[in-house]
């Protein structure tokens, strides 16, 4: 069932509605192809640059893998040579595992709640 404002809107055509549907029911114009080249062009464009992003990422990486081991590596050794007391203050004032995932809950339900509204 349709509504009826749709129905009346279909029905009352004024000059401007019947000018534009002249308009769009004439044969397609002959270009050789080309318009579908355009097409395929901007579809393999677009698709290349929803790849390249994570395909980078992926890369810097794996490059940045080795460096950031050496350097977690040498701040394990530091932590090592520093006294109980000042490591244990320091954890201390860290929030809770719990308390950072309700921050994560709570930024998520925002980003999609943005993605809703702007649909």
């Amino acid at each position: 069932m349709t509504s009826k404002i749709i129905n009346m809107a279909e029905r009352i055509k004024d000059d401007e509605d019947r000018l534009l549907e002249s308009m769009f029911a004439s044969e397609p114009i002959a270009d050789n192809g080309f318009s579908e080249q355009v097409v395929r062009r901007v579809k393999r464009k677009f698709f290349m640059r929803r790849l390249t992003l994570p395909v980078a990422a992926l890369i810097g990486g794996a490059i940045a893998f080795k460096p950031l081991s050496g350097l977690a590596a040498a701040v394990y050794q530091l932590l090592l040579l520093l006294p109980d007391e000042l490591v244990v203050s320091a954890t201390d004032n860290l929030p809770s595992i719990q308390l950072i995932v309700t921050g994560g809950l709570i930024l998520f339900a925002a980003i999609l709640t943005l993605n809703m509204l702007e649909d």
